[in-house]
């Protein structure tokens, strides 16, 4: 890793403080992989200006609900030692929002057919596609055999 100015340099507390992230967080993100820094001669952490804004990206993705280890993925494709920039941005928030529309279309689909058994309590009419679909409990004779399993 190339190094940082040190007067230009933030500690840990610095980056907690201006990010809003826990300390706790933002080692737990270094042992990730997702930021890094470098130590002085006291062996203290000093990370890059340019931290902040890849903490912004990790905490924007996180609220969208994108897994660590694939914003990690997307943070590799990044310099490791520039902020991420706008452009980065664009081009990472336009892979997440067709993902996030491939997860609402799952569950718009999981929903509508959770709507088709609301009330039925036995899961093993036909038409129940969430937990007997092609009726294979049906097979098994009448009863609640799901219920049976302990």
């Amino acid at each position: 890793m190339t190094q940082i100015d040190v007067h230009k340099a933030l500690t840990v507390g610095q980056v907690a403080a201006r990010s809003g992230v826990a300390v706790t967080a933002l080692h737990f993100y270094e042992a990730k992989g997702l930021i890094r820094s470098t130590r002085n001669q006291g062996n203290q952490r000093r990370y890059p200006r340019g931290v902040l804004r890849r903490v912004a990206v990790i905490k924007a993705a996180q609220g969208l609900g994108i897994p660590l280890a694939e914003i990690g993925r997307a943070l590799e494709t990044l310099p490791a030692d520039q902020a991420p920039t706008a452009a980065d941005w664009k081009r990472l928030s336009q892979q997440w929002s067709r993902d996030l529309d491939e997860r609402i279309n799952q569950l718009v689909a999981l929903r509508d057919r959770l709507e088709g058994c609301i009330g039925c309590g036995c899961l093993s009419m036909q038409a129940c596609p969430l937990r007997n679909q092609g009726d294979v409990l049906g097979k098994r004779g009448p009863g609640p055999h799901l219920l049976d399993q302990t």
